[in-house]
């Protein structure tokens, strides 16, 4: 035998020897998550990790997938979440632990208490999760709003010196179960009834865990640049990192002004300040009617709002501030820009904008009219809404911006009577089909990383996010050409498509386009946190 042919022998007697891997992903184009060309070629998966990147044509593996022709990616990471809504434990992540509406989009974590609301105490939360598992990843900041709450209530009014140290206490507690950060809505009740000043006191708590502070801005119209600073200097202060959340501009004054925006976050990095963005890919934003009341008017809670809009006198005063809104912030200063998604008192309303139902009530389309709807809607038991008010120009420009990250803002949803905001359903994939494919906007790569590797790495989970031997296998996989959201504002309960397989932890949750029905998600916490004994 010659021996070159014995040598041939041994090596395939020493590949026939091989432990074969979990899963191979053979002939796909293969993203690191970093912005950068890609590679084609195979991708090894044993257990929950990827343990090898390469050729393995002559490996054997329990499982092998020819995705040629298919991009691999890391799986998306969403940094700004309501899968579990508060305190809330009938919806979102608990309802409906599959997820599919995230899954078929390529997402595999999520990161919860957004908007200063968030779960507590966080530790039992994620006691239940890891007891009955969903399909994603879940982690979650403390929220500064539910904190306030909790200690201050409902009242327009200076948090004491003891009850600061209260609330500093319940931020440190989250952060030791594994927070990710400080959340704050300083638009939101009672988050808005905080200064800067006792938002920074709480911030600073986060620090000693490496997390950060992201943030709903206190005013995203008219009074953009001043809480864009007030976001800056908080985190400054504190001596963590910033995030604007969902950054956009908001109300027709306003627009074509997220030039200036982008350039108060480039000045304040030039200086040293650690800043970054998070947005979603649409020009309409998605909140309760609270949203366009005049901050005063929620001093004391629904009840007191309601003593309010009994009496005439207040109730002129708190329409004008409806009216303000409504012709220059969320409102768009017409009533059909405003859509009801979700009253759950009366859910006939659902997918009406504001003068549809005046229409049916018979009462003339106007502004000053849709401020009283408004207060009669909240009046009844309120609803979220879906506000049309954002120009196309900023949300492109916002998205280019080397610091800004893909995140949906929205949460885990499942088809039904509501009319929810399509975010639900399409952001990732949206970004991807037209943000990419058919506009330019981003390059493929670029996408890739502001929705992997970046939001990761902004929250120190350095094991996901990318596709690296040893990382854990989160992983998507997606046709480039094929991939897009279908999900509309008139009909929003539509999966995205042109996902084909996802995998959480090393185990499919979705093959060949169809949901498996496991559930290995996790629950994710910080660096800086052990899990409790």
């Amino acid at each position: 035998m010659r021996w070159s042919s014995f040598l041939l022998v041994l090596l395939l007697g020493a590949c026939s020897q091989q432990e074969p891997f979990d899963v191979v992903l053979s002939g796909g184009t293969v993203y690191s998550g970093r912005d950068e060309a890609p590679t084609v070629t195979d991708v090894g998966i044993t257990g929950d990790r990827i343990v090898t990147i390469g050729d393995l044509g002559g490996h054997p593996a329990d499982l092998r997938i020819d995705v040629s022709g298919l991009a691999v990616a890391p799986g998306f990471i969403d940094i700004h979440s309501h899968a579990l809504r508060g305190n809330e434990e009938r919806s979102g992540i608990f309802l409906w632990p599959d997820a599919e509406n995230l899954i078929r989009q390529g997402v595999t974590s999520v990161i919860g208490g957004p908007d200063g609301n968030s779960p507590l105490p966080i530790a039992e939360y994620f006691s239940r999760l890891e007891e009955k598992p969903a399909s994603v990843n879940f982690g979650t900041f403390v929220g500064q709003g539910s904190v306030r709450g909790e200690v201050v209530g409902q009242d327009d009014r200076p948090a004491t010196d003891e009850e600061i140290e209260l609330m500093r206490a319940e931020v440190r507690k989250a952060m030791d179960s594994g927070a990710f950060g400080l959340s704050s809505g300083l638009l939101y009740a009672p988050g808005s009834f905080a200064t800067a000043e006792e938002v920074i006191e709480l911030a600073k708590e986060v620090q000693p865990y490496g997390g950060i502070y992201i943030s709903h801005m206190r005013n995203e119209a008219l009074g953009l640049f001043d809480s864009i600073n007030e976001t800056i200097r908080i985190g400054e202060e504190a001596g963590i990192p910033a995030q604007l959340t969902h950054h956009k501009v908001m109300g027709a004054p306003m627009w074509g002004r997220s030039d200036e925006a982008l350039a108060l976050t480039d000045a304040a990095i030039a200086r040293g300040v650690d800043v970054s963005i998070d947005q979603y890919p649409y020009p309409a934003s998605s909140t309760g009617l609270p949203a366009v009341f005049p901050r005063w008017s929620l001093d004391g809670g629904n009840d007191a709002l309601k003593a309010r809009l009994d009496d005439p006198e207040q109730r002129a005063k708190v329409k004008e501030g409806i009216v303000f809104a409504m012709v220059n912030e969320r409102g768009g200063n017409d009533p059909s820009r405003v859509s009801l998604a979700d009253c759950a008192w009366d859910p006939t309303l659902n997918g009406l904008n504001l003068a549809d139902v005046l229409r049916r009530r018979e009462i003339e389309v106007n502004i000053e009219n849709a401020a009283d709807l408004i207060m009669d809607l909240q009046y009844a038991g309120g609803c979220s809404c879906v506000y049309h008010a954002m120009s196309m120009v900023d949300v492109d420009r916002i998205m280019q911006h080397p610091k800004t990250m893909i995140a949906s803002d929205g949460g885990i949803a499942a088809p039904g009577d509501l009319r929810p905001h399509p975010r639900n359903y399409g952001t990732f994939a949206r970004v991807l089909g037209e943000f990419v494919r058919e506009r330019k906007i981003l390059s493929l790569s670029t996408a890739i990383n502001k929705m992997t590797r970046m939001p990761a790495d902004r929250i120190n989970i350095g094991d996901r996010g990318r596709l690296e031997v040893g990382k854990i296998a989160d992983i998507a996989v997606f046709d480039p050409d094929e991939i897009i959201d279908k999900a509309t504002f008139e009909d929003p309960h539509q999966y995205a498509e042109g996902v084909h397989h996802v995998f959480v932890n090393g185990t499919a949750v979705l093959m060949d386009k169809e949901m498996t029905g496991a559930r290995p998600g996790r629950v994710l916490r910080s660096m800086g946190a052990q899990p409790e004994a």
